[in-house]
């Protein structure tokens, strides 16, 4: 046992956040803890690492445990560069390398047993201790999270906020502590970061505690849930889809068996109420009293299934030409990409792309609110635009929410408008909260109640789920199933895309690329696209020069190559690690794994020489 909380409770206030919860951490398990937005998991979070102290319950956890939080991760000297603040982390393995490049020195002249013992074990613990890979791990972490090898070199003074964030991000996981908490790990983060990272996790040799509201990033990690919901703290075994699938068959049993002790408390108190005044079966009304009394009633588990009622409905059809965007090219001081795309009616179009390749500006550039450096985007007969910035979303406004909506909507009465936030969870004294006050989950639902109300019938929507916690996600999904509307989206949620999107354009290396299939084909389509040709429709229209092009694309495989054979250096490095050479299953895997990478490096090598030929 790493960690546990016995009958923890804890309030603020005289609000009860959590009460006699049993919480406990085994071993290399990967555990979510799910529940509403306020439900208090980052307060149980804080619990675990010290930051909030419970009011009743004890804590008992091994000597020496080290809990590495995210909100804990700072930096000391901003004037650092990156390499030297991560190099902090492997200060005892550098010590190692400088007392074996000393004794090195020492063997030209001493050749005793004590100093070739000395060098032996010195070279075992360097091993052990990740010696020959750490610079490796340094820079692979770090690149994967978006940056260029070269900012390892830059002051740590020189990086944004968000920067700054990713970057501690990557200390806490290069320190790999023995629990590692992560609170909404996946936001802000692009969908490659956040597929590198579930299979970093994934095999992360210690202990995950994770708050998220990513359902297949919780589903790809966890091994154990707990649901925080009204103070109480229920332990399920399995990822989010088996606690979902146990809480349901669950929930389902103890409805029977509730409805079932009904029915036979209702038989019981017939029987007494019709025998409890005749003598001769006084005694036996008596009995089945005593019975009842010492019945254990079942009670129906207090579910929390509020949520908002959307629905979204156009005003009028609108074209069956949507949208046409021609040599439309977006930019700031330069061009990020060139978009030839026709747009039908009832198209569900998802955009994707690592952070900072366009997608949210192309979205802004359609609805004009940054000018396009070139081209024209071309909207059909009757359409009419609701737009969602993830942005304008978090609005900071004096207004009271009531005000917040009826500003935008004066054409409607006080009771419709008061219907629609009712619709929204905005209930009796909600109405009246300035809007500056409301968590990020309550802006986001007064902007979709705004963009409900437009009647629009195209939405572009930018990062829609962004601080909606699990079931407002569920809500966004169903209503917007149900729109009859076409829908131009950005996402970073693997699971929102896949249930909306019925077709892709990616953005990647200044080129936009339509996929006129859903998530799933488009997944399978990428996973293949290594050795197989994929059949797409190109509406990057820039006229580049054919040999920089085959340049490019060469430079790209040598790349692809060169990272592909690092990672074969880093698996086969494992072969000598006790985790795998004592566990003759995870030999196997690992070894399958060795074979899976060095045929992919097989299939770039063959691409490669043919993008000589």
């Amino acid at each position: 046992m790493l960690y546990q909380i016995n009958k923890g409770t804890k309030y603020f206030g005289a609000n009860l956040i959590f009460e006699n919860i049993q919480f406990e951490v085994k071993n290399t398990e990967k555990i979510a803890i799910v529940g509403r937005n306020g439900a208090g998991k980052t307060t149980l979070l804080k619990a675990i690492t010290d930051e909030e102290v419970l009011d009743f319950g004890q804590i008992h956890k091994s000597n020496d445990l080290n809990i590495g939080y995210l909100a804990q991760t700072t930096f000391t000297d901003i004037n650092k560069t990156v390499m030297d603040e991560l190099l902090t982390l492997f200060s005892s393995v550098i010590e190692l390398k400088n007392e074996i490049d000393n004794i090195i020195v020492l063997m030209k002249d001493d050749h005793s047993d004590k100093i070739l013992e000395r060098y032996a074990f010195l070279q075992e613990q360097f091993e052990r201790n990740n010696g020959y890979n750490y610079q490796i791990e340094i820079k692979t972490v770090f690149m994967k999270f978006g940056f260029d090898e070269e900012d390892l070199f830059r002051p740590l003074s020189t990086f944004s906020g968000g920067q700054k964030t990713r970057i501690a991000f990557v200390k806490l996981l290069l320190s790999k502590p023995d629990i590692l908490l992560l609170d909404e790990p996946t936001n802000h983060l692009d969908l490659q970061t956040i597929q590198w990272l579930e299979s970093y996790l994934k095999t992360y040799p210690k202990a995950v505690i994770l708050v998220s509201h990513d359902r297949v990033f919780l589903d790809a990690i966890a091994n154990v849930v707990y649901e925080l919901e009204y103070t109480k703290l229920t332990k399920y075994i399995g990822n989010y889809t088996e606690y979902s699938n146990q809480k349901k068959i669950q929930l389902e049993k103890q409805e029977i068996a509730y409805k079932n002790q009904q029915q036979e408390i209702e038989r019981l108190e017939a029987l007494i109420e019709k025998f409890r005044y005749k003598k001769n079966k006084a005694a036996f009304a008596q009995s089945k009293i005593k019975y009842l009394d010492r019945m254990e009633k079942i009670q129906l588990d207090k579910l929390d299934k509020r949520n908002f009622h959307a629905h979204f409905q156009p005003r009028i059809k609108g074209g069956r030409r949507v949208l046409v965007l021609d040599q439309f090219t977006i930019g700031y001081d330069h061009p990020l990409c060139t978009v030839n795309l026709e747009v039908m009616a009832k198209d569900r179009i998802a955009i994707m792309g690592a952070n900072g390749t366009g997608k949210s500006t192309l979205i802004k550039s359609i609805v004009n609110k940054l000018r396009p450096l070139s081209g024209a985007a071309l909207f059909g007969h009757q359409i009419e635009i609701g737009y969602f910035d993830q942005e304008l979303a978090q609005i900071d406004s004096a207004k009271t929410v009531l005000e917040e909506l009826w500003d935008d909507n004066p054409q409607l009465d006080k009771t419709s408008i008061r219907t629609t936030l009712g619709n929204f969870m905005f209930s009796n004294d909600d109405v009246f909260k300035q809007v500056q006050v409301l968590s990020g989950g309550e802006k986001v639902r007064l902007s979709l109640a705004k963009l409900m109300l437009r009647k629009a019938n195209l939405l572009l929507l930018d990062e829609p789920t962004n601080h909606l916690d699990i079931l407002g996600k569920e809500a966004l999904e169903d209503a917007l199933m149900d729109y009859e509307g076409t829908i131009i989206f950005v996402s970073h949620d693997r699971y929102f895309i896949k249930k909306i999107a019925t077709s892709i354009l990616l953005i990647e290396d200044n080129t936009a690329t339509y996929y006129p299939f859903n998530y799933q084909e488009f997944i399978l389509q990428q996973e293949n696209a290594t050795c197989d040709q994929v059949k797409r429709i190109k509406t990057q229209s820039n006229k580049v020069d054919n040999k920089n092009k085959e340049k490019k694309d060469h430079l790209k495989l040598e790349k692809q190559i060169a990272e592909k054979e690092t990672e074969l250096e880093n698996l086969r490095n494992k072969r000598f690690e006790p985790e795998f050479y004592h566990d003759y299953q995870k030999m196997q895997e690992l070894d399958d794994m060795i074979d899976d990478v060095h045929n992919q490096i097989e299939c770039l090598m063959a691409l490669w020489e043919e993008s000589y030929q």
